[in-house]
C-alpha cells in the first residue's frame, strides 16, 4: 500500500473519530456548566449507553414485583451497583436501596426512580412481555430504574472530568412501592434525606413528545387519600321494604352528599376531587341486603383544603347514614395507605431545571404543565427538603399515540431512556458544582459510606 493511501486512510479515520464525542474529553470546557448537559446526552445515546439500559429496563420488565415485594429487582439493582464500584445502604424500606457517588462529603444532592409494578395482566405482545401472571409494570418504572442506572453508570466513569463536581456526593434513591404503598415516606422516615440539600425525581409521559420534558414551578400534582366505608341496615325481601333498613338507598344519599361537598362547599378556584369508585351490596335481584362498601379517592391542593375535606367526608357518610336509619363506619387506611402530600416543586430547583434542560433540549422543549389530580409520593421527600419533579416526553408520532400509564397496553418508548438519564446526570453534576463551598464541607457532616 502507497505512503499516499495511507495519509488517506488516516485522515479519513480521524475525521470519522472527531464526528463522535470523545469519553476522554472533559465535560467543563470553555463554556462551563452550559457544555455538561448536552455531553451527557451524547454520550446517553452512544451504542454502549443506551443498550444497557435497553438490557436492564427489559429484564426489569419480564419480572415485575409489587410494592414492598421488590427482591429481586433489589437484588438486581444491587448486583449493577457492585459492578460499578458503587457502595451502597440496603435495605432501606424493606427493599429499597441508596447509593452513593463521589466524596461522601457535601453538598449533597440526590436523584430518585421508583421500582415496583403494578397488579394487572399485561395486553402487549412482546417478546420481552411479563412473565409473571397478573403483574406487570404499566407505568414505567422499569424505564426508570433503567435510566438511574444509565446516569450513575455515566457519573461513575467520568468522576475525574467532573472533579470539580464531586468535591459533593450524588444520592441514588431506588425506591420500593410508589404505587399506594408510600415507599418514600418510608425511606424518607429511614432518615435518607439527612444532611440532603436537595432531590430529583422525573415520571416518563406519553402526553408529551420525545425529546421535550414539562413541568411547573409550585403545586404540580395533588394531595391525595383513600377511603372505605361500610354502611350497616337490616336486609329483607324486596316485595316488604318496610320490614328492611335498606343500606343500598342510604349509600345512594351518600355518595350524592358526597358530590356537594365539590359543588357547594369547596372553592370552585382551589381544585377538589371526591370520587367513589367501589359500591358493593347484595348478591339477589330480590334481596335487600344487610350492608352496603362503598369506597373512593379523595384529592386536594392544600392541606388545609384536603384535611377539611377529609372532616367532611366522615361526616357527611356517618351522619346521611343516620338519616337512613343506618349505622357506618369508616377507614381511611392512613397507616397501610398513607395520605400523600401535596407534589411542590420548588421554586430554586425549578430555574436550575430549566437552565439545565434547556441547554440540553433547547428553551422550546421545555414545556410548562398546568397542575395535575393524580399524586405521586416523592412528595413526601418535597415536603421535607427541596424537591423537584418533571415529566420526560416520549410520544413519537410516526408510532401512534402510546397508552397512558396503568393501561395493560402501556409500552415505554425506549428512545426516552438517554434523555432521562443524561437529565439525571447532568442535573446532579450541574448542582454540586454551583452549590460546592470549602466552608460548607468542613461545617456540615459528611456520609462514611465512601
Amino acid at each position: 500500500m502507497s505512503s499516499f493511501t495511507w495519509v488517506c486512510l488516516l485522515f479519513n479515520l480521524c475525521m470519522l473519530l472527531s464526528s463522535y464525542p470523545a469519553l476522554s474529553d472533559p465535560f467543563l470546557g470553555e463554556k462551563g456548566l452550559a457544555e455538561i448537559p448536552s455531553k451527557f446526552l451524547n454520550l446517553a445515546k452512544r451504542p454502549e449507553i443506551f443498550e444497557y439500559m435497553v438490557k436492564i429496563r427489559r429484564s426489569l420488565h419480564e419480572n415485575p414485583e409489587l410494592g414492598y415485594e421488590e427482591f429481586e429487582t433489589s437484588r438486581f439493582i444491587r448486583n449493577e451497583l457492585d459492578g460499578m464500584g458503587i457502595p451502597y445502604k440496603h435495605p432501606i424500606a424493606v427493599t429499597g436501596i441508596v447509593g452513593y457517588i463521589g466524596t461522601g462529603n457535601p453538598p449533597f444532592v440526590a436523584i430518585r426512580a421508583d421500582m415496583d409494578a403494578l397488579a394487572m395482566q399485561e395486553a402487549v405482545e412482546w417478546e420481552h412481555k411479563s412473565k409473571v401472571p397478573g403483574k406487570m409494570h404499566a407505568c414505567g418504572h422499569d424505564a426508570h430504574v433503567a435510566m438511574l442506572l444509565g446516569a450513575a453508570k455515566m457519573l461513575q466513569e467520568h468522576r475525574s472530568d467532573l472533579e470539580l463536581a464531586f468535591q459533593g456526593t450524588v444520592i441514588l434513591v431506588f425506591q420500593p412501592a410508589e404505587e399506594g404503598g408510600g415507599g418514600a415516606k418510608k425511606m424518607r422516615d429511614a432518615g435518607i434525606l439527612e444532611n440532603v440539600d436537595a432531590i430529583f425525581g422525573f415520571h416518563v409521559s406519553s402526553s408529551f413528545p420525545l425529546g421535550t420534558v414539562a413541568t411547573r414551578a409550585g403545586p404540580l400534582m395533588a394531595a391525595s387519600g383513600f377511603f372505605e366505608a361500610k354502611i350497616s341496615g337490616k336486609g329483607g325481601h324486596a316485595a316488604i321494604p318496610q320490614h328492611t333498613i335498606d343500606p343500598i338507598l342510604a349509600s345512594s344519599n351518600i355518595i350524592v352528599s358526597l358530590q356537594h361537598l365539590i359543588s357547594r362547599e369547596a372553592d370552585p378556584l382551589d381544585s377538589q376531587v371526591v370520587t367513589i369508585a367501589k359500591f358493593q351490596g347484595g348478591h339477589a335481584f330480590n334481596v335487600i341486603p344487610d350492608s352496603v362498601t362503598i369506597a373512593g379517592t379523595f384529592r386536594a391542593f392544600s392541606q388545609e383544603s384536603f384535611m377539611q375535606l377529609k372532616h367532611r367526608i366522615e361526616e357527611v357518610i356517618t351522619l346521611q347514614a343516620s338519616v337512613q336509619r343506618c349505622n357506618a363506619s369508616v377507614n381511611f387506611y392512613a397507616d397501610e395507605k398513607p395520605f400523600y402530600p401535596v407534589t411542590v416543586n420548588d421554586k430554586d430547583l425549578h430555574k436550575h431545571f430549566q437552565k439545565i434542560a434547556g441547554h440540553m433540549l433547547g428553551d422550546e422543549n421545555v414545556k410548562e404543565v398546568q397542575p395535575l389530580m393524580g399524586a405521586e409520593d416523592f412528595s413526601f421527600f418535597a415536603e421535607a427538603i427541596p424537591g423537584y419533579f418533571y415529566y420526560i416526553g416520549m410520544f413519537n408520532e410516526t408510532e401512534g399515540q402510546l397508552a397512558s400509564g396503568h393501561s395493560p397496553y402501556f409500552k415505554v418508548n425506549e428512545d426516552a431512556l438517554p434523555y432521562g438519564a443524561a437529565l439525571h446526570a447532568s442535573i446532579a453534576a450541574t448542582y454540586l458544582l454551583e452549590h460546592h463551598s470549602p466552608i460548607a464541607t468542613q461545617k456540615r457532616s459528611s456520609h462514611d459510606e465512601l
